[in-house]
This record gives structure tokens, C-alpha cells and sequence, in this order.
């Protein structure tokens, strides 16, 4: 759907006879939520052009830049379903567990941090940290990918260098999106390439969007009403933003406990980066973005249904058992943030060589 036919048409009612009828919902949410923009926002450095974009396209859905081969980007951040893997925790090299869900990958130029525990502060830091979990021989906790020892690390990007550099077609395109750089096949150029693709992974148009561009039957009366409860009841007192979430960290079971298989005992969030003991248990407050998509739902992935995760996050952190019929109606509201979904035309990899380094074993 275009995104200017709602301004247009106030455009046409203003000149018919004066501006659309005032929408008291509509401008308290103006003040708690933005649009998702069209085109994505520009990163740190020096914008992305075609050649790096290109790139990082080819380098999300390579596995070859992981030890054995086996995984890539798109392995957890499968975009053909919301930018997630669709498990309770993820799965690496040799079948070897993560411990905690995998965070969606759309939209999520727009958070605050990356990661539950906020570990890293931008997606070309999430890049790193996550492609350095790619070694066989690396184990993951409870707080996602364990960032390895010195040795290991050095092992790690020697590796992805290596299998780049024998690649011709990476020379040359790593050479056309770094160009004038000497030694354009950095570790450093690789997270870069694919922070910039991840970037342009956002998903407009969402029902929710075009009514508060002023688009009144964008959402239906029981959506609204679902807003309305969405604000009141509180959850809008941190999922809100331009990503209805991603912008704040909060404690998990801040009212009450939501129990230890929702919340396990040993898995104490953000204090495992902050060493505060104010951080225990707290967590990044996740986008609510296309959220219909990535079931299953909190960071140890334990609900897999939506209707069931909004009753625990009622109890647990508002302090309210929602009814049925509340449920029901912010269920439906959470229906109307699922945007456009990225349309991606799958990159055709550059072949290796003879001379390629082989996979380790």
C-alpha cells in the first residue's frame, strides 16, 4: 500500500471542508510510537553504497565464513520467517545449543542495543560478536554467543580472511566496496558490509503505521480498542518507540515472578555484562514488530503462543490478570504491527577456487 495515499487523502478532506475529525487515540499514540520510515536510516562512517550493500547481501547468506561451513547470518536470521529461526534457542555448529532465542534481525537497526543483554550497541557490533560465535569448537551460555579467548578470536577472523582472500569474486567485491584501501579484506569490512545490508531490513506499511498517518480504516475497532488497553494497562510503558520495544532494558518479573520456566534461575541478563546487581534478571525490552512472526516468545523462547506470552507479561510486569476478552483484543491490536516483508532476489555466491581454503573437519 503507498504510504501517501493517508496524507493525501487529509490533504483532500482539509481542502473540502477542514481538516479530519480530532482522534483523541490517535494523537495520545503519536506521542508513545513512530512510523517505520520507508527508506532505512543511515549508519555511523560512511554511507552504504550498492557495492557495500551488495556485499554484505552475499556475506548474510554465505556459510563459508563460518569454520565448518555450516552456518551463516541467515541460518538465524531467517527472512523468510520474520528474521528469526522459529526455535526456542538456536542451533550452531555440531547441533550445539544457544541459550537463549534469537532476537529478530528486521528492524533492528532501530534499537537501542543489540542482543537480550544489550552487549553490543549497534548492528556492526552484533555482527562481530555474532560471527565470532562461528567456530565448532565454541560452546554458547545462556548469554548468546560467549565472546572467546584472545587466541581463539585471532583464530576466528584469521579463518574468515583466509577463506575470502581465496575467493576471487570476494577480492573483487570487497576491492569495489572498500575501494582505495590497500588490504580491503578486513574482519572489520566484513561487519561493515553486513551491518549495511542488515540495515535495509526494515518493514514498513504495517496496518498500525497507516492509521496514525491518518488512514481511520487501517485498523479495526477492536484493534483500537486493543490499543487503547495496550496504552492504559501500561505495556506501552516500554514497548514504545518507532520499534514498540528496543529502547529501554527492564527487569523481568518486575511485579511478580513469572516463574523459573519462563524465567530460569541461572540466566541473570544484563548483570552478566554490567556486574551491577541492579541488572539481575533484567533484559532488553524486544520490538513488538511483525511479533505474529516470531513465535516463540521471551528470551528463553518458552511461550509459543502470543495469547499466553501477553497474559504473563500482564501478571509479571503490570501486575494485572488481563481477561480473556483483553487478551483477545491486544492480541489483535499486536496483529497490526506485521509491515511489508523485505523482498530479497537470494545473492549468487562467488565460487571458490582450487586454492580456496578447505572447511575445518
Amino acid at each position: 500500500m503507498n504510504l501517501r495515499l493517508p496524507i493525501v487523502a487529509a490533504l483532500l478532506a482539509t481542502f473540502a471542508g477542514g481538516p479530519l475529525a480530532a482522534d483523541p487515540l490517535r494523537d495520545r499514540a503519536k506521542g508513545l510510537f513512530e512510523v517505520i520510515p520507508t527508506t532505512p536510516p543511515p549508519l555511523r562512517g560512511a554511507p552504504a553504497s550498492p557495492e557495500k550493500l551488495a556485499l554484505g547481501k552475499m556475506l548474510y547468506f554465505d556459510t563459508r565464513i563460518s569454520e565448518n561451513h555450516d552456518i551463516s547470518c541467515s541460518t538465524c536470521h531467517n527472512l523468510a520467517m520474520g528474521g528469526v529461526d522459529g526455535r526456542s534457542s538456536s542451533v550452531g555448529h555440531t547441533g550445539q545449543l544457544g541459550g537463549r532465542k534469537v532476537l529478530t534481525v528486521l528492524n533492528a537497526v532501530f534499537n537501542k542495543a543489540q542482543f537480550w543483554d544489550g552487549r553490543a550497541e549497534d548492528l556492526e557490533s552484533q555482527v562481530t560478536m555474532s560471527v565470532m560465535a562461528f567456530p565448532s569448537a565454541l560452546l554458547k551460555s545462556r548469554g548468546g554467543p560467549v565472546i572467546p579467548s584472545a587466541e581463539l578470536t585471532k583464530a576466528t577472523k584469521d579463518h574468515a580472511v583466509a577463506q575470502l582472500k581465496g575467493i576471487p569474486g570476494y577480492v573483487e567485491a570487497f576491492g569495489k566496496a572498500f575501494p582505495g584501501e590497500g588490504d580491503p579484506i578486513t574482519y572489520d569490512n566484513v561487519a561493515k558490509a553486513i551491518a549495511a545490508f542488515e540495515s535495509t531490513l526494515i518493514t514498513p506499511g504495517a496496518p498500525f503505521d497507516l492509521w496514525l498517518l491518518g488512514d481511520d480504516a487501517a485498523l479495526s475497532d477492536t484493534q483500537k480498542l486493543g490499543l487503547s488497553l495496550f496504552i492504559e494497562k501500561g505495556c506501552a510503558d516500554c514497548h514504545n518507540g518507532i520499534n514498540i520495544g528496543g529502547g529501554q532494558f527492564a527487569r523481568f518479573g518486575s511485579m511478580q515472578s513469572p516463574g523459573t520456566d519462563v524465567l530460569p534461575s541461572d540466566d541473570w541478563g544484563r548483570f552478566a555484562i554490567t556486574r551491577d546487581v541492579a541488572d539481575k534478571y533484567v533484559f532488553k525490552v524486544p520490538s513488538l514488530r511483525n511479533i505474529t512472526l516470531t513465535a516463540p516468545y521471551f528470551h528463553n523462547g518458552h511461550e509459543w503462543s502470543l495469547r499466553q506470552a501477553v497474559s504473563v507479561m500482564g501478571a509479571a510486569q503490570l501486575g494485572n490478570k488481563l481477561t480473556d476478552s483483553e487478551i483477545d483484543r491486544i492480541v489483535e491490536f499486536l496483529e497490526s504491527l506485521t509491515g511489508k516483508q523485505p523482498e530479497i532476489v537470494l545473492p549468487i555466491l562467488p565460487p571458490r577456487v582450487g586454492s580456496t581454503p578447505r572447511p575445518a573437519q
